[in-house]
């Protein structure tokens, strides 16, 4: 079971180390060396920003007592998406490019939605159900004296 990790680090490697060649001879190293550097800025600006927007998001539901579990999931589709285009590499850019696009973060986050089961209590009335585990009372902390 340790190998496989250890194959597919390889393999990753492997396809990376691949694909750089392959737009290097196209462009030139210089230019391909630009590239990924470029990327990795230009990656970073942009999960900065829509991670800054997607904060100030999340704090007007949390405000609206409504739930933030959708921007959760999108902020951590972000954090992938930063992780991705901060490792150099072409295919990691074109991974946590295509994490950046919304279209893409709608249908991620749906489909994790979906499949884990998320409740929530957002409500600012302080009714509580009969069945509920909540006790209220007063107590009064007295020393062993």
């Amino acid at each position: 079971m340790r190998f496989i990790g250890f194959i597919m680090f390889f393999i990753y490697v492997y396809l990376e180390v691949s694909f750089f060649i392959i737009v290097a001879n196209t462009m030139g190293i210089f230019l391909a060396l630009i590239c990924i550097i470029a990327t990795s800025i230009l990656g970073f600006s942009l999960v900065k920003s829509q991670g800054l927007n997607n904060l100030s998001i999340m704090q007007q539901k949390i405000a609206n007592n409504q739930s933030p579990k959708n921007e959760i999931f999108k902020s951590v589709a972000l954090l992938f998406a930063g992780f991705f285009l901060l490792i150099p590499g072409f295919l990691t850019d074109i991974l946590g490019i295509i994490l950046l696009i919304p279209h893409v973060q709608k249908h991620i986050v749906e489909f994790i939605v979906r499949k884990i089961p998320i409740t929530s209590k957002f409500s600012s009335s302080q009714t509580h159900d009969q069945d509920s585990d909540i006790i209220e009372g007063e107590f009064k902390h007295k020393s062993d004296e």
